[in-house]
């Protein structure tokens, strides 16, 4: 829980862009594929085909890309299982799981405000 006190520096600090860390933490994210391929993991390891189906707009390329890049950011594991063909499946590692508060909030807020 952070105290009143501690939410008026966060916001009264002056945000060089090398050191926000809201700013480094929707970079480490990405746009907006990552949030909501994230928002899917937290009820347990999907497969590509399943990522995909869950996230309608999405083309392969793009789906591709933003999971390579929160694994890069070590925010979700990549499974390779030797089958024929290749059986991938994506869980979220312990970095991933501590967003789901972040998520979570930005679901409620958006059931309030947009509808």
């Amino acid at each position: 829980m952070v105290t009143k006190q501690k939410e008026k520096e966060i916001f009264a600090a002056t945000c060089r862009a090398a050191e926000c860390c809201v700013e480094k933490t929707l970079n480490v994210i990405g746009g907006k594929w990552g949030f909501l391929i994230l928002k899917n993991l937290f009820s347990g390891k999907k497969r590509f085909g399943e990522l995909r189906r869950l996230l309608h707009d999405i083309n392969a390329k793009s789906l591709t890309s933003a999971l390579r890049s929160l694994e890069e950011n070590g925010l979700i594991n990549r499974e390779v299982f030797p089958t024929v063909p290749t059986t991938v499946e994506y869980s979220l590692t312990q970095k991933g799981e501590d967003l789901k508060q972040i998520i979570m909030e930005m679901y409620i807020w958006g059931e309030k405000w947009v509808r």
